[in-house]
């Protein structure tokens, strides 16, 4: 039986990842250095690799006593403020490291690679929804390195037959519903696990920053997909590239936005306590609105999101928090 590799499969989307391919039976191996991901969110009975994606040694051994079909990448930094400050970092890591995966990959005749990117290519969105058309033009290094990654894959493809499938997400959010894993960031940068720490009395207060943008009320809008809904484009999005033997970039999100300030309140109503909310300036780079267009992935995957309520995105977060603190 063929194996899947998860690398990066600790993290939050990873871990979701091997759950969810686990629950279909599938054979998997997670491969984590452990940088941000923990062995508590994966399945007890799966064999877990600690190790980089840049260890060209390590890759060699695994590719050589397993049977692997197809590799999931998860392992990347994501904090695009970290990034501006120490963009040797991400650039290392996100494309020097994936570089070294793919070329183990190459040598073993191993042709199949999901890519996690990001919306963050598109930089500051000249229209809405999003499409795969936009023009590519990130704002910061984080960004830059997985476009970097998804220029280097296209060139894969062309000269040794790589096959590849990138996901651009939106706002990945939620939990597992059955409670196994859910986000576990530290320092923790995400809207909706921050407000449910307010909610929860772990942090004092919610800050807006900026409730001037040209939005219904003023704050920022956001595309917010579930992570099993994400976890399954994953799943649907290898499938058919193993039988189109086709390349393909898609965005992955909700096609809706909702507001921090609906956010905030949802999270009220969900979690029934009161979130106190601070004001503070404009961040440099938050453009007012990012909602995706998804139809390509709807269409050709046969992508359904089962999660695209908020309040029930909401729901299992608030369940993972209460769980974990």
């Amino acid at each position: 039986m063929s194996t899947i590799l998860i690398a990066g499969g600790a993290g939050y989307i990873g871990s979701h990842m091997a759950w969810h391919l686990y629950d279909k039976s599938e054979k998997i191996i997670v491969l984590d250095n452990f940088s941000s991901g923990s062995r508590e969110l994966l399945p007890s009975d799966i064999t877990i690799i600690e190790g980089s994606i840049g260890d060209a040694r390590l890759l060699e051994k695994i590719f050589s006593e397993y049977t692997i079909s197809a590799v999931m990448h998860f392992a990347a930094f994501i904090e695009v403020g970290e990034s501006v400050t120490n963009p040797a970092k991400y650039y290392k890591n996100n494309v020097l490291d994936t570089i070294t995966l793919l070329d183990v990959m190459r040598k073993h005749d191993v042709n199949y690679f999901i890519f996690s990117s990001t919306a963050a290519t598109y930089g500051e969105p000249q229209y809405t929804p999003i499409d795969l058309q936009h023009p590519n033009l990130p704002l910061n290094p984080y960004g830059r390195s997985k476009l970097m990654v998804e220029q280097i894959l296209a060139d894969y493809d062309t000269a040794y037959g790589l096959k590849s499938v990138c996901l651009r997400y939106f706002n990945a959010c939620g939990a597992d519903p059955k409670g196994r894993t859910g986000e576990c960031h530290d320092p923790e940068s995400h809207l909706i696990p921050i407000i449910l720490q307010v909610a929860n009395g772990r942090r004092a207060a919610i800050k807006i920053f900026g409730d001037d943008y040209p939005t219904p009320d003023g704050t920022c809008v956001r595309d917010y997909i579930h992570i099993v809904d994400l976890c399954s484009a994953h799943d649907l999005a290898l499938r058919k590239l193993m039988q189109s033997n086709d390349s393909k970039r898609y965005n992955l999100g909700n096609g809706q936005g909702f507001s921090v300030k609906q956010v905030i309140d949802t999270v009220a109503d969900v979690t029934g306590k009161s979130i106190k909310v601070e004001s503070a300036a404009r961040r440099a780079g938050d453009p007012a609105i990012l909602v995706a267009d998804a139809s390509a992935a709807i269409n050709e995957l046969g992508w359904q999101p089962q999660y695209p309520n908020l309040r029930d995105i909401i729901k299992h977060a608030w369940a993972w928090e209460q769980q974990c603190y």
